[in-house]
């Protein structure tokens, strides 16, 4: 089979495309014909060593697919569409070939009518939303969730699920996506640049926030806990990189009975992943979680699109690859 593959942990320009052996199934997994994949940021931290995990080599890079069962196996039948947002990690091949060998466990059936290549785009987002959501913030109906950086792909994600939860939704974006944010389930959208941003949040909720979840990466705790409920909790999905914190005020935190969690789908049981799934599955059978804005790319087109993703090239879009 073809596939997208590094020998060795480095820069994306180390992806090769090319031949490897056809893989072959284990006990408990079930062989998967490739209709399309994706690039996801966690999938450029794996590639170049940023997140360490056991890998084979060569090894195939990517998290995500869609795909047909090839042959009957472990509960599954040929020729049923499934999907999988947990290839390329912790000792398993990744996602970016014509064929995967998938664990069952991890392996789940795509709705009737959903679009494959659509659904690719948002598998990732959206378990990461609702994990974050759920699993980690512990959110429940009625509470008042604050969204930062609510127009990207995780953050509409985060939006969409919070509503659709019955959580009270404000977020910050940029005015060009206040319409789309709003059109997710936003109770209130605030500019991302306002000057008086912590003013204006604290006034939208006067009791304060239940949880708190930023996609940007900027972790600016000392706003976050000031912004706190009693009990609230602020969950981080983003900063691998190291960008520069604010101290965080162990004070106030611990006067609101606050917490402040870290959340790296990596860890994700094959259990909670099951459940986020569900609920992915769930909202993309009712007609949600679409994608913004999808390109489509050759399979053969991996190492470009992790040079872009890097970049900065592409915020808002996704890329899908199609064999």
């Amino acid at each position: 089979m073809r596939a997208a593959y590094v020998e060795e942990l480095g820069p994306c320009e180390l992806i090769h495309w090319g031949e490897l052996p056809a893989p072959v199934p284990g006990p408990g997994e079930v062989l998967v014909d490739v209709l399309a994949t994706t690039v996801d940021p966690v999938d450029t931290f794996v590639r170049s060593g940023l997140f360490r995990t056991p890998l084979p080599f060569p090894f195939v890079v990517g998290r995500d697919l869609v795909g047909t069962v090839a042959a009957d196996g472990a509960g599954f039948a040929a020729g049923e569409r499934v999907w999988c947002d947990s290839l390329g990690h912790d000792g398993r091949q990744g996602a970016a070939a014509e064929q995967a060998a998938v664990p069952a466990d991890r392996l789940y059936r795509l709705p009737p009518g959903v679009r494959p290549e659509e659904a690719v785009a948002v598998f990732h987002p959206a378990a990461t939303a609702f994990l974050a959501l759920f699993t980690h913030g512990g959110l429940r109906a009625g509470e008042t969730v604050l969204v930062g950086g609510a127009g990207g792909n995780v953050g509409g994600a985060l939006v969409e699920l919070a509503a659709a939860a019955g959580a009270r939704v404000l977020a910050t974006a940029a005015p060009r996506d206040h319409a789309r944010v709003r059109s997710l389930g936003a109770a209130d959208v605030v500019d991302y640049r306002a000057e008086d941003l912590a003013v204006r949040l604290a006034a939208l909720a006067p009791d304060g926030v239940d949880v708190h979840v930023d996609t940007s990466g900027h972790n600016e705790l000392r706003t976050a806990v000031a912004l706190l409920a009693l009990r609230g909790r602020i969950v981080l999905l983003a900063g691998a990189r190291d960008e520069p914190v604010t101290a965080l005020p162990t004070g106030p935190l611990y006067m609101k009975d606050g917490s402040v969690r870290g959340f790296v789908i990596s860890h994700a049981t094959a259990g909670e992943l099951a459940e986020a799934a569900a609920a992915v599955n769930e909202r993309l059978a009712a007609g949600g979680l679409r994608p913004r804005a999808i390109e489509y790319q050759p399979l053969s087109a991996t190492a470009d699109v992790h040079r872009r993703m890097e970049r900065g090239e592409l915020r808002g879009r996704r890329v899908v690859l199609r064999p």
